[in-house]
Order: C-alpha cells, then sequence, then structure tokens
C-alpha cells in the first residue's frame, strides 16, 4: 500500500462512515474491497495477469464458500444470490474500464468476454459444488490440499517459473523469458490461511454460518489484505452484524493508529532501508562492525515496516467500525524467546498453534510419546512451516528450525530452572533475557534477509570475526 493509496483509503473511509447504516455497510464494505484488491494488485510482465489474480482470489473465495456453506440456512438461497450478482457486474464493471481512459487496474484489464466467460464458468463450479459436495469431509480435505498445493507452486522458485512459463504460452508470449517472480499474487498469503481455516473449522463443526456477501468481505477485507493481521471468520462477522457508530473517539483512535503507522513505515522503516542488510551489499562488506550495523538495521526495519503497516490496517480497519486484533507487543523487549513469539505476528503464531502445533502433539500425546520428542517435533516442524511459508527455500527453512531450535531449549530450561534456581534480581534477569532474546533473533534475521545459502554463509564469518 502506497502513501497516495493509503490517503484514499483513509479519505473515503471518513467521507463513507457516516452514510453507513446496518442494510448498506456490508454491502459497501464488500464492493469497496473488490475494487481495493484489484487496485492494490501490482502490475505483471504476463498480459492481463494483474486482472486475473485479484479475479482468481474471488474465485477461489466464492468456490471455498460453496464447500463450506450450509444447505439450510437463516438468511436463505436469495441474499447469496443477490451477492453473487453483486460481486459479477462488480468484477464486469472494472473489466469495462478498458474503455475508459484510466483503469483501476495496473493495465488495462482483457475483453469484456472473456472475463463473462471465466465468471459463468466459476459460478457454475461454485452452484455444483454448493449441491453436490457442500460440507463433505473429502470436498473439504481435496479443498485443503488444493490451496496447500498452490502455495507450494508460488512459494517455490523453480515451481513458480514453470507456472510462469505455461501462463506465458497461453498468453501467446516468449516463454524463455519466464520468471519466478512473475506471478505476483498479492494478498494470496494471508487469503490463503482465513480459507484454510475456514475449511477446517467446517470439517471440525465449528464454523457459523455465513453469508456470501460477508464470507468475501472477511477474505478480501482490504486494510488487511496484503499483510494481516489474519482474523478469524466468527470475530469479524461478529463486528460486520453489530450496529455502526462512529463516534469522535473513535476517529481519533483510528487516525492516530494510522498516524504510528505512516511514522513507522514510511519514514522510520524506509529510512532504514537505505542501509539494511540486502543481497546487493551483503558482499560489499568486510567489516564486522559494518556487518552488524547492516543486520540491526534490517532488524529494525522488518518491526518498524511490518508492524507499522499493521496499526494502519487497524486504524482504516476503525474507521469501519471492524476491530481487527493485534499483531505486535513490544516484540525486541522480551525476556525469552517463547515471550517474543507470543507478540511477533501474532495471529500468525496463533493460527499455526490452533491448526497445526495443537492437532500435531494431540496425536503425539495419544500415541505415547515422551514429552520431550513430542515439544521439540511440535516446535521444529511447526517453525520450519512458519519460515517456509515465506518461501521455500533454504534459507527460510534454517530461519524456521532456527527459531524453532530456540523455543526448545528456553522450553526445557525453563522447565529445568523453576524448581532450581531461585532468581535475586527479576529486573536484572529481564534485561540479560532481552538482550539475549533479541540477538538471538537479529542472528536467525541473517538467514531471512538474505535469499541465499551462500550470502548468509559469508556474513555470519564476517559478523563473527571473518571482517576487517
Amino acid at each position: 500500500m502506497t502513501l497516495n493509496q493509503l490517503l484514499v483509503f483513509t479519505t473515503l473511509a471518513l467521507i463513507a462512515a457516516p452514510f453507513f447504516n446496518s442494510r448498506w455497510r456490508g454491502w459497501t464494505l464488500m464492493i469497496g474491497s473488490v475494487a481495493a484488491i484489484y487496485w492494490l494488485q501490482p502490475s505483471t510482465p504476463i498480459r492481463n495477469l494483474d486482472f486475473w489474480l485479484p479475479t482468481a482470489t474471488l474465485g477461489l473465495t466464492v468456490l471455498v464458500w460453496s464447500l463450506t456453506r450450509e444447505k439450510e440456512q437463516e438468511n436463505g438461497p436469495r441474499a447469496d444470490l443477490i451477492a453473487g450478482i453483486v460481486l459479477l457486474v462488480t468484477v464486469l464493471a472494472i473489466a469495462a474500464m478498458r474503455f475508459l481512459p484510466f483503469q483501476i487496474t495496473p493495465s488495462r484489464p482483457p475483453q469484456l468476454y472473456q472475463v463473462l466467460i471465466a465468471l459463468v464458468v466459476l459460478a457454475a463450479i461454485g452452484l455444483i459444488l454448493w449441491r453436490t459436495a457442500s460440507g463433505k469431509a473429502l470436498s473439504l480435505n481435496i479443498g485443503v490440499a488444493s490451496i496447500l498445493l498452490l502455495f507450494i507452486v508460488l512459494k517455490s522458485h523453480p515451481l513458480a517459473e514453470n507456472a510462469s512459463a505455461a501462463i506465458r504460452g497461453l498468453t501467446g508470449q516468449s516463454t524463455d523469458l519466464a520468471n519466478a517472480f512473475d506471478i505476483r499474487w498479492l494478498g494470496f498469503s494471508y487469503v490463503a490461511f482465513r480459507l484454510l481455516h475456514t475449511l477446517r473449522d467446517r470439517l471440525s463443526g465449528r464454523l457459523p454460518n455465513v453469508s456470501l456477501r460477508d464470507f468475501t468481505t472477511y477474505v478480501i477485507f482490504f486494510p488487511a489484505f496484503t499483510a494481516g493481521p489474519i482474523d478469524r471468520v466468527e470475530r469479524f462477522i461478529g463486528d460486520l452484524e453489530n450496529d455502526f457508530r462512529l463516534d469522535a473517539s473513535q476517529t481519533i483512535l483510528g487516525l492516530k493508529r494510522i498516524a504510528i503507522g505512516v511514522l513507522m513505515k514510511f519514514v522510520v522503516a524506509d529510512s532504514l532501508a537505505l542501509f539494511a542488510l540486502d543481497p546487493n551489499n551483503v558482499f560489499q562488506t568486510e567489516s564486522t562492525t559494518w556487518m552488524w550495523v547492516l543486520l540491526y538495521s534490517y532488524s529494525l526495519r522488518i518491526f518498524f515496516d511490518f508492524a507499522g503497516y499493521t496499526h494502519i490496517a487497524i486504524g482504516i480497519a476503525n474507521l469501519l467500525s471492524i476491530q481487527l486484533p493485534e499483531n505486535f507487543d513490544r516484540p525486541y523487549l522480551k525476556a525469552n524467546l517463547t515471550a517474543f513469539w507470543n507478540s511477533w505476528h501474532m495471529t500468525l503464531a496463533q493460527w499455526f498453534r490452533a491448526y497445526y502445533f495443537n492437532p500435531l502433539t494431540r496425536w503425539l500425546r495419544g500415541r505415547g510419546w515422551s514429552i520431550t520428542a513430542i515439544i521439540l517435533i511440535g516446535q521444529l516442524t511447526t517453525m520450519a512451516l512458519i519460515g517456509l511459508w515465506h518461501g521455500v527455500t533454504w534459507n527460510f527453512l534454517i530461519w524456521g528450525l532456527w527459531h524453532g531450535l530456540g523455543l526448545f531449549l528456553h522450553n526445557r530450561w525453563a522447565d529445568f530452572a523453576k524448581s532450581r534456581i531461585t532468581i535475586s534480581n527479576q529486573a536484572i534477569a529481564n534485561i540479560g533475557g532481552a538482550l539475549l532474546t533479541f540477538h538471538f533473533v537479529v542472528l536467525g534475521w541473517l538467514w531471512f534477509a538474505l535469499p541465499e545459502l551462500e550470502q548468509s554463509l559469508y556474513a555470519l564469518g564476517i559478523l563473527f570475526g571473518g571482517g576487517v
């Protein structure tokens, strides 16, 4: 999200808010979020892909809703039919902007008949899934596997490059120019979490009844679309169904959060980016001192960038009377690694805890595994998956395993020390723990900031005395 986009979103939220009422609020948020994901989508070198990717996001949303939709719900099929028609008309209206001198998409949309055919096919598939496969365990599991497979393809460079070549072939472009970064599917990582959450909750019978309009708004809610936080559908729908009351205190709070976010992201983080560690400067640095400066700068930059965006997302949502969950709580000041992960990207950690770590450890306990083995396997694999979520590379895997091993060692140390070691000065212990935890996290960023193993090993050598 650029500063211009942020200004437009904030202004529109302030203008629209006084006119919201229980009848039009849901529709306004859905249509506005649909338009926003097309506007936020970056351009791609593949023809028309910057239009088809947001369309694919909507298609996945509708298909998952069809799989999870109860066949008999209170509001009946009429409201969902209206929502489907509104979605179709909105996308066609965006595509029709190809005939105007300006578009909200980065490039000119494709031909209208192509868009109409694609939408009709998606609607037909959604209807078939709802009538024949909704709520069935096999269909829901296939949905989970399909999203995970798509995620792996997009996050793995060789697979993404092959996918790019295939799409280029369909559009008549040179396949020799295919690149893993051609498919810039904005927001897919966070959309995938929301879709997987609903599929898994439908399997376990915990998913509430959700209309197509509200489900679409939940999945693509524009303030949280690109970088979270990862909300839960039942909490989000609760806010959406509450009466809208934007008072002065809520407006001031929202604008304050936006201002803090702008300062953190566009001033502090962007300034630190000028001399933070990256692939361009790593081999140019031969000084141990300067390598630490670059690494410290990156560590601060990634926090201010991510936490700043979270402030912006929560602030805009506040103006729309949606209370998104917090995502950061002064993580670099925490006295141990467990506390760090309870305060860094909290919604991501909570998602993996609920949908992977807890089910895995329960399964292992039921088969008589030892507590030590359960904790080791659970924390190593959980953090490895969080690393691979950022990208299927060796460096992201190492970053995840680094934190998984650190969490396991802290867990074992805390269990050993709680009945054997008495701390006389807790304040000093907390300061020491915070310094140790901070530097453990900082060294972990070495694998996160650099894409290649060779780069990270070179920087590690310079950090620990290999420089001048």
